[in-house]
């Protein structure tokens, strides 16, 4: 079910299973309700066509999903409709097959706009009620019929509208909150450009005063060293105790202003860094790639840089592991980062505050992290995050 209809269910059967329903629901009425039994020529003929009919349904309406010109619109319904009419027509019982108009309304109310959808109701209403009349011929009985297959077509109309509706508000909502991940990716970047922007401010006005002051004691030292070499002293003193000052103020700012671990290499690269890292520890770490990489956001790359980071600090600092594997997933809609070792894992899978810092990086980027541990079992730390 789900490789055959696959296009038109959108990896979800309940339209398929409903429209095979419907149609199972129809069939059933005609060689039930029929007043007269059929011949197998005609029970082949009736299967025939609604198999046809069903198929082209399914089938149709995905390729009109995907291509939804005004020819392929035509196509599908300038032989949807007659379908059901001939197929009507070969029925022993008045409206026996009105069920299948149904679909071919809810097709119009998914595929054309309103004006066009409303022409698509008025003339299923019309190639119901023709062979009604042709079959009964009580103009009465038709009306009536009509004025009831009328409210089962309005409703209809209304219930496809409202699921529409829902659809396209769901599709708006997925649109904007990942225009707001972008957003504050963006935001973020922005704040650590300021911060970093304030940085260079300070090292550039602490280093300053520092050097110049460094400055003016020194020059005091070379005026005096010949005739005063203690004041000299005192001032090559105080110069060589600012020096240690400014350079531990250096020190401070250059570490808050680091640069990214992940600058000028990729994803796959920095990664092989580490894992070299746990190999020169004494450990067999092994990364796989799997799919093919790709450039992702900065801050998801930096994400999975950190959590692999603190995995592999974690292996050498507690899980008493000979090996670990490290691999990197790129999938269609997300990537996937996943630690696994053979160490000698924990009673649960409680975290410290390292992998706490990891699961809060994760959230604000709308992904999930996943530990597995057991005594004996090893470690298995999973990071997935949207694309």
């Amino acid at each position: 079910m789900r490789s055959l209809f696959r296009r038109y269910v959108k990896d979800d059967d309940k339209g398929a299973v409903a429209l095979i329903i419907l149609f199972g629901l129809a069939y059933l009425t005609i060689f039930t309700g029929s007043a007269r039994p059929f011949t197998l020529g005609e029970i082949a003929g009736l299967t025939v066509l609604g198999l046809f009919y069903l198929f082209f349904g399914l089938e149709g309406l995905a390729y009109c999903l995907d291509h939804p010109q005004t020819l392929p619109l035509l196509i599908f319904f300038g032989i949807e409709l007659p379908l059901v009419v001939v197929i009507q027509l070969l029925c022993h019982s008045a409206g026996a097959f009105w069920l299948l108009y149904l679909p071919v309304v809810s097709f119009a109310v998914v595929l054309l706009p309103r004006a066009w959808m409303l022409a698509i109701c008025a003339i299923v209403l019309v190639a119901f009620a023709l062979p009604v009349y042709l079959q009964s011929g009580d103009l009465g009985f038709t009306w009536q019929s009509l004025l009831s297959y009328a409210s089962a077509v309005a409703f209809v109309v209304v219930f496809n509208q409202i699921s529409l509706n829902e659809r396209q508000a769901r599709a708006a909502l997925n649109q904007a909150n990942l225009k707001l991940r972008e957003y504050a990716s963006q935001a973020e970047e922005l704040a650590t450009t300021k911060e970093r922007n304030r940085l260079a401010r300070e090292i550039h006005d602490s280093l300053g005063h520092y050097l110049t002051v460094i400055n003016v004691q020194i020059g005091a030292a070379r005026a005096v060293i010949e005739t005063d070499q203690p004041r000299a002293l005192d001032a090559l003193q105080k110069a060589q105790s600012l020096t240690r000052e400014g350079l531990t103020e250096v020190r401070r700012s250059v570490g808050a202003l680091r640069a990214s671990p992940l600058a000028n290499r990729s994803l796959s690269e920095a990664l092989a860094a580490l894992v070299e890292e746990s190999r020169t520890a004494g450990i067999v770490t092994h990364l796989d790639i799997v799919g093919t990489p790709r450039l992702l956001a900065p801050q998801t790359e930096l994400t999975m840089y950190r959590a692999a980071q603190e995995g592999l600090t974690n292996v050498r600092k507690h899980a008493c592991a000979s090996r670990v594997d490290l691999t990197l997933e790129y999938g269609a809609a997300s990537v996937r980062l996943k630690l696994a070792d053979n160490g000698v894992g924990k009673t649960d899978s409680a975290t410290g505050f390292g992998l706490l810092g990891v699961r809060e990086r994760v959230q604000l980027l709308g992904g999930d992290v996943q530990t597995k541990t057991a005594p004996g079992q090893g470690f298995v730390l999973e990071v997935e995050l949207p694309l």
